[in-house]
């Protein structure tokens, strides 16, 4: 009888230390990768209470969200169509050959995969193209927040000289001599005018009803609790724990929707960029940029507001050790512009392993991209 107890305990303790396993990863991970796949299959009121630092705007990470455009409604899809048309339209630029899906391009997920967007006269603007996918959400936009809303957002390239070098004073007459442009704005406003207001509330309406597809994570957070691998499950647990991700990448869309200083300004040196600051002229912005969101991070590069960074694995090695600190030089001591970077930057000290899970995780917040193209523009 003791020998067969001794056999099942054995059976048992092995059966045991199976079932929690870790996978590979540190010995000494808080969870193991089958607790946390039982954990994680709760609501997320029930997760594990993630590493936010006191300051964080903090919202727990969620499913995607819809647009808040209502397409069901017949005056405000024929915005959106308007919208959509002079969107891939390269008669709004001064050459007549740079539209605004130039810069953002629908297969590349409403980008366009270069450092920084190339415009009029093949020259090179200062900062990388962000996507467009759940622009709706953001409360200012561009990198240094200039624009306080979308209407205001597309007037800025159309008329830069960089970008689409349009004398805005022409442009809605230029509009007005194309006839095929009539039934559309008469279908959206009531009326055949075209002015600068109604082209840019156009623009913005079909932006705001840009929005990505779903993702394995958002399967996963409804009712397929296979659909996160366990290497992209226990990323998920070090992005919202040990790897400090969800301080500033949070909520459904995984931004907080605010700026911070990533410690790449670059101060009085090449690629210099103040950020926020150009705008507010604070001390404490500079250096500060807008949040971006996760979702399609990975079919998205180059990555940050100058697009140096074409390799996740150099991203990841950079907020391993908290990031470039501002070297001062002694006439810099008293600088009030020296940047500073933000309080939530801190080394992470993760291994390998745990690097490679959280890449795996910003994977599974990949999805297809939604094609969209005018087949004919208004003659």
């Amino acid at each position: 009888m003791s020998k067969i107890f001794v056999i099942l305990s054995l059976i048992l303790s092995g059966l045991i230390l199976f079932s929690f396993q870790s996978a590979n990863f540190n010995d000494d991970d808080e969870l193991s990768i089958d607790s946390l796949r039982k954990v994680y299959s709760k609501p997320t009121s029930q997760w594990p209470k993630p590493t936010v630092d006191a300051g964080a705007v903090f919202q727990e990470l969620g499913e995607l969200p819809p647009s808040p455009v209502d397409l069901k409604n017949d005056s405000v899809k024929s915005v959106v169509e308007l919208g959509k048309i002079l969107f891939f339209d390269p008669r709004l630029s001064g050459s007549n050959q740079i539209s605004c899906s130039s810069c953002h391009a629908p297969d590349l997920h409403w980008t366009d995969g270069r450092q920084v967007s190339i415009g009029h006269d093949h020259l090179a603007n200062i900062r990388n193209a962000p996507s467009l996918e759940n622009v709706w959400f953001y409360k200012r936009l561009f990198w240094d927040g200039r624009a306080s809303n979308l209407e205001e957002q597309a007037g800025s390239p159309v008329a830069a000289h960089n970008e689409m070098h349009q004398d805005m004073k022409a442009l809605s007459k230029k509009l007005s001599k194309i006839k095929g442009y009539q039934p559309y704005f008469k279908s959206a406003f009531g009326s055949k005018e075209i002015t600068n207001k109604r082209i840019f509330e156009s623009l913005a309406t079909f932006q705001r009803s840009i929005v990505s597809r779903r993702t394995p994570f958002d399967r996963f957070l409804g009712k397929d609790k296979k659909a996160l691998t366990d290497q992209q499950l226990m990323g998920l647990h070090l992005f919202r724990t040990k790897a400090r991700c969800i301080n500033c990448h949070n909520g459904p869309l995984f931004t907080d929707n605010e700026f911070h200083n990533d410690g790449l300004t670059y101060y009085g040196r090449k690629y210099e960029d103040l950020g926020l600051y150009n705008v507010t002229k604070k001390p404490e912005d500079v250096g500060k940029f807008k949040t971006p969101g996760l979702r399609n991070v990975m079919k998205t590069a180059p990555w940050f507001h100058n697009g140096l960074f074409p390799d996740m694995d150099g991203v990841m090695n950079m907020y391993n050790v908290g990031m470039p600190v501002q070297r001062v030089k002694p006439e810099q001591v008293n600088d009030p512009l020296l940047p500073k970077n933000d309080k939530l930057l801190k080394g992470l000290k993760l291994s390998k392993a745990e690097k490679d899970a959280v890449v795996a995780f910003l994977d599974a917040l990949s999805s297809p991209a939604v094609l969209v193209r005018v087949e004919q523009l208004p003659q």
